[in-house]
């Protein structure tokens, strides 16, 4: 993917689209290498190896990952609406959900505080993420901020014969506005994170770039791939070979066949590497490897 990255550098985009390479990898590597910021964005580490579901589950549907280092069980918040009874809100999935934590999370770090403004200033940076404001993508927002505020989380971590368990909500207290023209929709203007996640955070951040997660904000699987690379590549002494097997249990929930996962994988991978230059994956029958590399914020630092 380096090649890439020089080609473009060298001759410009549109000499490399007329090549034979990816125009969404292309575009995503252009815009990446377009951009001078170097904004740091920061989430727990758990999201690393137990990412949220792709596609909309049951609003009833409790969400489970389990992989060969940690494992994830969310349970879907309850509202109670002013009559009838109470309802399952659904866990929050998506592209929309990631971005919205990612927010959360990167807000805590920087101000050193579990109190987060969201209303105007999330649909800011939402903005800033390629979210465009109004229409159907604000009221994916709104319903994605409320699925956040109301979930419950349990994350399970192996370390040789060591588990740990960690039980929390994401989120401690939210105040919600109701749009009188939607009665049904909500949405957290304030929120303060749970002191037991607010925590964790703190422990075990993982930095990523603001400039790289904008060009792949649209694709969920994207994200969560340049998430776990830049958790996993820095860190490594050699090279790690990750089977299909293994990132099919990581990634690939929803997906029953293997080889409509690979397929999804694969293109997934090519968004991430396309925003993590200094990354090197070797592609072989049997998965993948991981080369040690340089963290993705080193990039633009040096």
């Amino acid at each position: 993917m380096a090649k890439l990255h020089t080609l473009i550098q060298d001759h410009g985009r549109q000499a490399v689209l007329d090549l034979d390479f990816d125009r969404k990898v292309v575009d995503a590597a252009a815009g990446y290498l377009a951009t001078d910021s170097v904004d740091v964005g920061f989430l727990f580490s758990g999201w690393a190896y137990t990412p949220l579901p792709h596609r909309r589950l049951a609003d009833d549907e409790t969400w489970s990952v389990r992989t060969d280092h940690a494992s994830i069980v969310i349970q879907p918040g309850i509202y109670v609406p002013d009559e009838g009874k109470h309802v399952s809100v659904g866990v929050p999935y998506g592209s929309r959900a990631r971005l919205i934590l990612l927010y959360l999370q990167t807000q805590a770090m920087k101000n050193k505080s579990r109190e987060i403004e969201l209303g105007a200033c999330l649909t800011s940076w939402m903005q800033k993420m390629n979210i465009s404001k109004g229409g159907k993508s604000y009221a994916d927002v709104r319903e994605q901020a409320d699925r956040i505020a109301r979930c419950r989380l349990s994350f399970q971590f192996k370390q040789g014969s060591m588990s740990g368990l960690i039980n929390q909500h994401i989120l401690d207290q939210a105040v919600f506005t109701h749009d009188p023209e939607s009665p049904n929709t909500r949405f957290a203007e304030t929120v303060t994170l749970s002191e037991g996640y607010y925590q964790q955070l703190k422990k075990h951040p993982i930095p990523v770039e603001d400039a790289a997660i904008r060009q792949i904000s649209n694709n969920s699987m994207a994200i969560d791939v340049y998430i776990w690379l830049a958790y996993r590549l820095h860190a490594l002494n050699q090279p790690t070979k990750i089977t299909w097997k293994s990132l099919h249990l990581q990634f690939g929930s929803g997906y029953g066949r293997l080889d409509n996962f690979k397929l999804r994988f694969k293109e997934s991978l090519a968004l991430a590497l396309a925003v993590y230059p200094d990354a090197s994956i070797s592609d072989e029958q049997f998965g993948i490897v991981l080369n040690p590399s340089r963290p993705p914020i080193a990039f633009k630092a040096k």
